[in-house]
């Protein structure tokens, strides 16, 4: 009888447990119906391309040349359009200056149907941070870019080039080409690793590059996340074999970040350390986040400084990875343009032995190109906000608040209403005379408004020092069987990699 009665209330139980399983469950479908119908409702002044009746627009996000797929609808649909990402995330797809400036020049939180996809990896960080606290941290970190924080990291980015350059020697006397990604992408680890956080003059240790194995992992199942309307459920998604690799990955660079912060706090135990610290005139990213108190007095908990290490050493180094390794793929596609940045920075290098700060400045037409392969192929393809409040557009159309908007820079920089010849690659779009009375919205590699790239500026004096360096000594050309397929994955990467051939040149003063 006891048994029977156990059984019973087994019974009963799972019987309970079906129908709260089965109540909630109808509660989350109706809320995703509701809020459909309030996104669709929103984007009805807006049409877009057909959709598929159970994946939107995901189906054709997802193949090869999306990229491109959303240049031709901007043809087709001026200024924005409706994109549908599975039948419950509908964003306003926008490529259009004033259309930009009407949303970014605010400062609307990013979209959490998107940037929550990041939480677990880099934590609640500058990047997907929202007000006050949003406000406090960029407050916070903004000195560790002052100009006299850049001025020593030319050193730095020199020295951690001439490395990889010396590795590309060897590569080049195998007289094949081969992929520039994956050791540009070292480099700038070591780069970021020994001007932000601390690292000594020794180069990337295994733990280094699982963590730069990790983070391009994270990248790419993010990405996939984002175009795959079933993976946007957590529960669902952690229970996915790319859930489980997504968990071990965020596990290695974790590690990582946090034995960052082990290594740097030991070392403010040594009297001497912290000697050397208060004497310098400015404190490097690190310093600054070890020492920061709010006002009143108290210090970043361990959560929001290694969410901060972990979004910097993400966003520092794969942002700048992407945007030099596609330049010096436009130097190789586009030899004559190699060939006149190559006499300019010769003739700024010039007897010396390495480039100085100073010589920064004065390398005018290698700006132009790099701004012009950045408008080609920007780092960061595109970026997510959700409306905090209203918005009117130039031509009368408007959102609500709460909706979503993304913000296409890939096609904005190839809009041809914006850019004549939008796919021809000219550098004197950007001469001084050329970009008079262009729109400020026009071309925003590093996205624009008030949460615009803090790092902006070291990355474009990496960017000046390192292409400068790989042009003194290597010729770059195009192997025609293995040209890259773009593929976005957070940052714009190649499928395929990006393979050029490099031919030594005659050592330019050391370099």
């Amino acid at each position: 009888m006891g048994l029977g009665f156990l059984s019973l209330n087994l019974s009963r139980l799972g019987l309970w447990a079906s129908v709260v399983i089965f109540i909630i469950s109808l509660f989350k479908i109706l809320h995703l119906l509701l809020r459909r119908q309030k996104l669709a409702r929103a984007l009805d002044s807006f049409p877009g391309p057909p959709t598929h009746w159970l994946l939107g627009h995901a189906h054709e996000i997802q193949q090869t040349g999306s990229l491109d797929k959303v240049v031709s609808w901007a043809h087709q649909f001026p200024h924005a359009h409706a994109l549908w990402l599975g039948q419950f995330i509908g964003f306003l797809n926008i490529y259009e200056p004033d259309y930009a400036k009407a949303v970014y020049s605010r400062g609307d939180p990013k979209a959490p149907d998107v940037y929550d996809f990041l939480l677990r990896w880099i934590g609640k960080g500058l990047l997907v941070l929202d007000g006050p606290k949003w406000f406090q941290h960029r407050k916070l970190l903004t000195p560790g870019f002052h100009y006299d924080v850049l001025k020593p990291y030319v050193a730095v980015f020199a020295e951690s080039t001439r490395a990889m350059l010396d590795k590309w020697e060897k590569k080049a006397r195998q007289d094949k080409s081969f992929d520039i990604f994956c050791d540009v992408g070292h480099m700038a680890l070591d780069t970021l690793m020994k001007c932000t956080f601390g690292k000594g003059n020794s180069g990337l240790d295994d733990r280094d590059s699982d963590y730069y194995l990790a983070v391009s992992d994270l990248t790419l199942l993010t990405q996939q996340r984002i175009e795959s309307f079933q993976y946007h459920n957590d529960f669902i998604y952690w229970l996915t074999p790319h859930g489980r690799r997504f968990l071990k990955a965020c596990q290695i660079a974790h590690n990582h970040t946090d034995h960052i912060i082990r290594k740097r706090k030991a070392a403010l135990q040594n009297e001497k350390e912290q000697e050397r610290i208060q004497q310098r005139r400015h404190l490097d990213f690190l310093d600054i986040l070890l020492g920061a108190r709010d006002e009143s007095g108290i210090t970043l908990s361990d959560a929001d400084l290694r969410a901060e290490v972990d979004t910097f050493m993400f966003e520092g180094h794969d942002t700048t990875t992407s945007g030099i390794s596609w330049f010096l793929y436009c130097m190789a596609l586009y030899p004559e343009h190699q060939e006149r940045c190559r006499d300019e920075v010769r003739e700024i290098l010039g007897d010396k032995d390495s480039f100085q700060w100073d010589d920064l400045g004065k390398m005018t037409y290698l700006t132009m190109c790099i701004k012009e392969s950045f408008r080609l192929y920007p780092p960061v393809p595109q970026v997510f906000r959700q409306l905090n409040k209203p918005v009117t557009f130039v031509d009368g159309r408007s959102l609500p608040a709460g909706s979503l908007v993304s913000l296409h820079i890939y096609a904005l920089h190839r809009n041809s209403s914006v850019w004549p010849d939008p796919e021809v690659f000219d550098p004197l779009r950007f001469s001084p005379e050329n970009m008079t009375g262009r729109h400020p919205f026009a071309f925003i590699p590093f996205s624009a408004g008030p949460r615009n790239c803090i790092g902006q500026q070291f990355a474009m004096n990496e960017t000046k020092v390192v292409t400068a360096l790989c042009l003194l000594r290597f010729e770059f050309s195009l192997d025609p069987t293995r040209l890259p397929i773009k593929l976005p994955q957070l940052v714009l990467r190649s499928r395929n990699g990006i393979h050029l051939h490099l031919k030594p040149l005659v050592s330019q003063s050391g370099n």
